[in-house]
């Protein structure tokens, strides 16, 4: 058993998560490039602890290891710069939520790669999130088309981060959170560092406050939010990490409306409430076919193999 709570370390996760939307916000710079500087400057904080302590595992990961961790870090990197970009363009309470829609991809690679099934409720209940997602998407269209077109980069980012965690759940059973992270992360700081040069976004000179956002975002959300999800794959579901981080929104909005002074039109909060509201009822359901699956077990009534 860990020495901490999983559920514990989601909750203190999806609060420091919800710092990033407005640290994007606030920094003038490219999507590329803050989405490079946040994980170099991740990378290079965590050097020291794993030149130290975590060489020797570092040199006795498998070819299939890299493989996964390669394909996980190149996700991740283009998770960044779709959901910066998206920010962009519509309000962080439109693009917190869309990003957010995790499970729903979730879903849909479980069903497609590991032929996993799923009950009517749990349909049901993808159904009624993919309509708040609508409602908010179709607010935002007839406030504006860029704002529409930020919603959809904002689905692309979610897709993205969605494989990142499903590639990271393989290998993160087999390495240290510290292995692990530190791995992802190089892969994914070296394909923002190749995007961000052959798009020709320059690299400096910044003001200090933009340098300042830079390792706030290294620190607070990817060192301290994004590691704790990665130790929780561990333990928890990568349907049940996704479940958790919807709570994002909610803390992104209230920062946003006290930082930046974004208002929450009616339809976002509308469609909010029924996408975390569908998304809870699927977890739900998920956890009583656990429990359903375990009284099964431990009354002798294995399926045939």
């Amino acid at each position: 058993m860990p020495k901490m709570n999983p559920y514990a370390a989601l909750a203190i996760g999806v609060v420091s998560v919800s710092t990033s939307a407005i640290l994007v916000k606030f920094s003038a710079a490219p999507s590329g490039v803050i989405a490079f500087y946040r994980l170099f400057f991740s990378v290079l904080l965590m050097l020291p602890l794993v030149l130290f302590k975590y060489g020797p595992e570092l040199k006795q990961i498998g070819r299939r290891d890299w493989m996964y961790s390669a394909i996980a870090g190149i996700f991740l990197a283009f998770h960044f710069i779709l959901w910066f970009e998206s920010l962009r363009y519509t309000s962080v309470a439109s693009s917190t939520v869309l990003v957010t829609l995790q499970p729903l991809f979730a879903f849909a690679g479980t069903y497609l790669f590991f032929k996993e099934r799923f009950t009517v409720k749990a349909i049901l209940s993808g159904v009624i999130a993919i309509g708040g997602s609508v409602l908010i998407s179709w607010g935002d269209f007839r406030v504006s088309g860029t704002a529409l077109f930020g919603d959809l980069l904002a689905l692309a980012a979610c897709a993205l981060v969605t494989a990142y965690l499903m590639f990271g759940q393989t290998v993160r059973k087999r390495l240290s959170l510290i292995t692990y992270t530190f791995t992802v992360y190089s892969i994914s700081a070296l394909t923002l560092l190749i995007y961000v040069i052959a798009v020709g976004e320059p690299l400096g000179p910044y003001p200090a406050s933009d340098w300042v956002y830079f390792i706030l975002l290294a620190v607070i959300p990817t060192l301290l939010g994004h590691t704790l999800f990665n130790w929780s794959l561990k333990w928890l579901s990568t349907s049940t990490i996704s479940m958790a981080i919807l709570f994002e929104p909610v803390g992104a909005a209230v920062l946003a409306y006290f930082l930046l002074g974004e208002l929450v039109a009616w339809y976002q909060a509308a469609g909010g409430m029924i996408v975390i509201g569908g998304i809870m009822l699927f977890l739900a359901d998920g956890r009583m076919m656990k429990r359903k699956a375990k009284k099964a077990e431990a009354s002798g009534n294995h399926p045939s193999h």
